[in-house]
């Protein structure tokens, strides 16, 4: 396996692993401690437990919304970041997908509460989880629009 990869899946097993492997231990501290911080505020071990555990409206009700809207940010520039510093992400606009995932699993967050799939609310683990899908057909999508248009310009010029 390629070390950007192992950096990026380490990351998403918790922020700050993949930076400690790339030996920023400073930020790697500084990741795992802001996912610590966030976890415990925003209450999401419990509202994982509750999801998994098929007791949406627990979960609903343990979280804390103001905190756990700053997780989706950290996880993917965490994720980002490790994968970077380990050599990855050298095309040109590779970082928009985990931006706009970033983006999209904030917005399904705030929206988990309203948007029922099938007549079923997925809950706030579970719909932003959905919401990575769109976040990446729009990172991707932007990132080819944008390579195609100035690859246009250095023909035409």
């Amino acid at each position: 396996m390629n070390k950007s990869l192992e950096r990026l899946l380490w990351s998403i097993a918790l922020p700050g692993f993949g930076q400690l492997l790339n030996k920023k231990y400073i930020k790697g501290l500084v990741f795992i401690f802001l996912e610590f911080l966030i976890n415990v505020l925003a209450n999401f071990n419990s509202i994982i437990m509750y999801s998994f555990n098929g007791e949406i409206e627990r979960a609903y009700l343990e979280t804390n919304y103001l905190w756990l809207m700053f997780y989706p940010c950290l996880y993917f520039f965490s994720m980002w970041d490790a994968f970077k510093d380990a050599g990855g992400g050298k095309a040109p606009y590779s970082y928009l997908p985990f931006v706009s995932c970033a983006y999209m699993v904030t917005v399904g967050l705030m929206l988990s509460g309203k948007i029922k799939l099938f007549g079923i609310l997925f809950g706030p683990v579970f719909m932003p989880m959905l919401f990575v899908i769109p976040g990446l057909l729009i990172g991707f999508t932007v990132r080819g629009i944008i390579l195609y248009m100035e690859n246009r310009k250095i023909q035409e010029g």
